[in-house]
C-alpha cells in the first residue's frame, strides 16, 4: 500500500487529521532540506510536500518564489529532488509528495520520472499546472508505478470538474482554500467547510486544505472538517530567515510542533 494511503487510514482510525508541511527542496541547500524533513517527522508531521524549484512558479506567492530562486541558484533540479528522497529513505518512511510544475516532468519524461520516483521512494506527485482533463500520459505512468496523483480543487471549481478531480486524484485531493497564489492569510475563508463537504460528496479520497493556513488556531479550525491541513509559506518564510544556519532545522521543528499538536488535540469532525 502507498505510504500516503496507509497514513490516512491510520489517522482515520484514530479520528485524527493529517498535518502536511510544504518546503522547497534545496532551500537553503539539499543537505539542509534533508535535515529539515527529519525534524518535520520528529514534530509529528504525517506527509511532507517537497516543492521542486522552478523558474516560473505562477501558483506561488513571493515567499515560495524566493525559495525557488534560492534553490535554483544552487542548480537544484527535479533529478536532484528525486535523489534526495532516495537518500531520505535510508532513515525515514514518512510519506513524501513532490509539488512540481509539469514542465520539469515533461523534460524528464513521464514514464522515466514515474519509474525513478518509485525506485527512490516518492509516494505522490502534484503537478500544479496539469489539468486532470489532460493528464492521460502522466496519469497512466504514475498509476503503473504506484505513485499517487494529487490534483487541485479550487473555490471556482464546478461540480462537474470536482467530479473529474475526485476521480483522478489518489492519495488526497488538495483543496486550495482561496483564489490567488500561496501565502499567509489572517483568516480562513468562510466557504471552505462547505467546499470540503462538496468535494467529499464526489470522492472517497481524503481532502486536505492549503493556501493561507499559518498558525495553530487556523490549523485547528480546518482540522475540524478536513482530512488534512497543509501549511507552506509560513514554514518557507522561516527557512528563508535562518538560511544555512545550523539552527534552521531546529527552528522549523519549534515552529511546526504547535501546529501539528493543534490538529491532533481535537477529534476531526469530518463532514
Amino acid at each position: 500500500m502507498n505510504r500516503i494511503d496507509a497514513r490516512f487510514q491510520e489517522l482515520a482510525q484514530r479520528g485524527e487529521t493529517a498535518f502536511i508541511p510544504y518546503i522547497t527542496a534545496g532551500d537553503p541547500t539539499l543537505a539542509q532540506t534533508l535535515k529539515i524533513v527529519l525534524e518535520l517527522e520528529r514534530a509529528g508531521c504525517d506527509v511532507v510536500e517537497l516543492g521542486v524549484p522552478f523558474s516560473d512558479p505562477i501558483a506561488d506567492g513571493v515567499v515560495n518564489q524566493e525559495a525557488s530562486q534560492r534553490a535554483l541558484i544552487h542548480h537544484v533540479t527535479l533529478h536532484d529532488v528525486v535523489s534526495l528522497v532516495r537518500q531520505l529513505r535510508k532513515t525515514s518512511e514518512i510519506p513524501v509528495v513532490l509539488f512540481t510544475y509539469y514542465n520539469p516532468v515533461l523534460a524528464y519524461g513521464a514514464e522515466s520520472f514515474a519509474e525513478d520516483c518509485n525506485a527512490a521512494g516518492v509516494d505522490g506527485v502534484l503537478c500544479v499546472d496539469l489539468p486532470p482533463e489532460e493528464d492521460d500520459e502522466y496519469k497512466k505512468a504514475m498509476d503503473a508505478h504506484g505513485i499517487a496523483t494529487v490534483f487541485l480543487a479550487a473555490p471556482t471549481s464546478t461540480s462537474e470538474r470536482i467530479a473529474i478531480i475526485g476521480k483522478n486524484s489518489t492519495g488526497f485531493v488538495y483543496y486550495v482554500s482561496r483564489t490567488g497564489v500561496t501565502g499567509e492569510r489572517a483568516d480562513i475563508v468562510s466557504t471552505v467547510q462547505g467546499m470540503v463537504a462538496s468535494i467529499k460528496r464526489h470522492t472517497s479520497t481524503p481532502v486536505a486544505v492549503g493556501f493561507g493556513i499559518s498558525n495553530a488556531a487556523q490549523a485547528a479550525e480546518v482540522a475540524g472538517y478536513a482530512d488534512g491541513v497543509i501549511v507552506g509559506s509560513a514554514i518557507v518564510r522561516l527557512i528563508g530567515i535562518h538560511g544555512e544556519s545550523a539552527e534552521t532545522p531546529r527552528k522549523v521543528f519549534e515552529f511546526v510542533k504547535p501546529l501539528v499538536d493543534a490538529t491532533k488535540s481535537r477529534s476531526s469532525v469530518n463532514v
